[in-house]
């Protein structure tokens, strides 16, 4: 029955991610690129002044700064991605996939300079007459009414993208085979039961807050997390920094081969590191649309110079260091673990006796913002589409799903991640395509204001 399940979970991540959408999510992105002129490029030191509250009104509409939205969208991006979800683009691509994630990442910065200044300027009003920003209300509000059933489209399939299953799973494994495995006691389907009862206690007292109480929190942690993560891993690869430059090399060297993977295909090659760098920043999926649609501000452009910066801290600078950590320490080629507990053996060489300690404290922080950010999103999809009064109700379906996540497979849990992730896409890059000449315009506008300024 599991094999069954997982069979077809597989089918369909597999159809999701075929050509159609690749071209979809990186030849769009490459088209921002161009057609922007590499704006995004031009102008991250504005983009950090804004982060740093340069620009801040509180009296703006919206519901939180700044800072807090990029540290809400990030505290989603940033998390089992970065550290499980590396270990899996390396086992199953080898190291060449991280240079695809690299291109992800890159094409990502344009694509979300677009869709997130969209998500202000076609800001909605839900039914209790809140402003509200995401694909779904640019796709109604940009594109007009009789494009809904496709804003409908981003919300079903945004309510099951968002759901922390991977994060739980992982998380889940990692307790397992790091804390309890040292503890002397094996794991079982009741102490992953457990381990998601104690997830749900903690993720509920943040996640009924609603969007205030989570971006304070992931202002907070964001920051700490990141800090920790990259401080730890930064020990691991100077521990060996004869390795660095033959480490980087190879991720070159290896990115057009395709040697690694199985069956030797560049193209699936090419999609399992577009696919990672995809989940890690989400550049193209819709979810940074919705916490940036929430920023106090006017200026449209202002809040997508922002949500820019979102891929280079994510996919270029944590992903990369986590991949360099595997392929340093050797153990993407000697072992034959996947997901967080290859992270862990990598921690476990590089800093021996306390590393895997380290990387659990990460992991907990990785995953609880992660867990507080997408409910977030999964209620604006709800409320959307059956209205406010009920979307409550989504957090009872979001907190359940976490059994789900932490008792499930690894192959049957990523799959529908993926998949759904997928057909998140579809309407947001679409819409942001169609709409990407008033993005264009909006943007001559401010930074013709803006050299007037300076």
């Amino acid at each position: 029955m599991i094999e069954r399940i997982e069979n077809a979970t597989t089918a369909f991540s597999n159809f999701m991610w075929g050509y159609p959408l690749l071209v979809l999510l990186l030849g769009g992105g490459v088209y921002f690129l161009f057609y922007s002129s590499l704006i995004p490029f031009r102008y991250f030191g504005h983009a950090i002044q804004i982060i740093k509250g340069k620009y801040d009104n509180p009296d703006e509409p919206g519901q939180i700064n700044h800072y807090q939205a990029l540290s809400t969208a990030l505290a989603a991006t940033i998390g089992m991605g970065n550290i499980s979800g590396v270990a899996v683009a390396i086992a199953t691509g080898g190291p060449g996939a991280i240079f695809w994630m690299w291109v992800s990442a890159l094409v990502g910065v344009a694509t979300k300079f677009f869709t997130c200044s969209l998500a202000v300027m076609y800001r909605g009003y839900d039914d209790r007459g809140e402003l509200q920003g995401g694909p779904m209300y640019v796709i109604v509000e940009g594109l007009g009414k009789n494009w809904r059933p496709l804003a409908v489209f981003f919300c079903l399939s945004g309510m099951i993208g968002v759901l922390p299953v991977f994060q739980v799973n992982q998380y889940t494994q990692a307790i397992r085979d790091i804390v309890l495995a040292d503890m002397g006691i094996e794991g079982s389907f009741t102490t992953n039961l457990i381990t998601a009862i104690v997830i749900i206690i903690i993720s509920s007292l943040v996640i009924f807050g609603g969007i205030k109480r989570i971006g304070k929190v992931a202002g907070n942690l964001v920051p700490l997390m990141t800090l920790l993560y990259v401080g730890s891993v930064l020990i691991i690869i100077f521990s060996s920094p004869n390795q660095i430059i033959p480490g980087i090399t190879l991720i070159f060297t290896d990115a057009f081969s395709g040697n690694a993977v199985l069956g030797g295909a560049l193209g699936s090659l090419i999609i399992t590191g577009i696919k990672r760098g995809t989940f890690s920043n989400e550049a193209g999926l819709g979810t940074a649309p919705m916490a940036h649609g929430a920023a106090k501000t006017t200026e449209p452009i202002r809040e997508g110079l922002v949500a820019m910066m979102g891929p280079v801290i994510d996919t270029i600078v944590i992903c990369t260091m986590t991949a360099l950590a595997l392929i340093i320490t050797g153990v993407w080629k000697e072992s034959d673990q996947n997901g967080v507990s290859l992270t862990a053996e990598a921690f476990a060489i590089g800093m021996p006796g306390y590393g895997h300690y380290i990387l659990t404290l990460c992991i907990t922080i990785f995953s609880m913002t992660t867990l507080f950010a997408y409910p977030y999103y999964g209620t604006k999809c709800f409320a959307f589409i059956f209205g406010t009064k009920y979307q409550h109700f989504y957090n009872y379906f979001y907190i359940g799903s976490i059994v789900l996540g932490a008792t499930a497979s690894l192959n049957i849990i990523i799959n529908i991640a993926d998949g759904f992730y997928a057909m998140m896409a579809i309407p947001t890059m679409i819409s942001a395509l169609l709409l990407s000449p008033r993005v264009k315009k909006a943007a001559i506008l401010y930074f013709k204001g803006l050299n007037q300024q300076a």
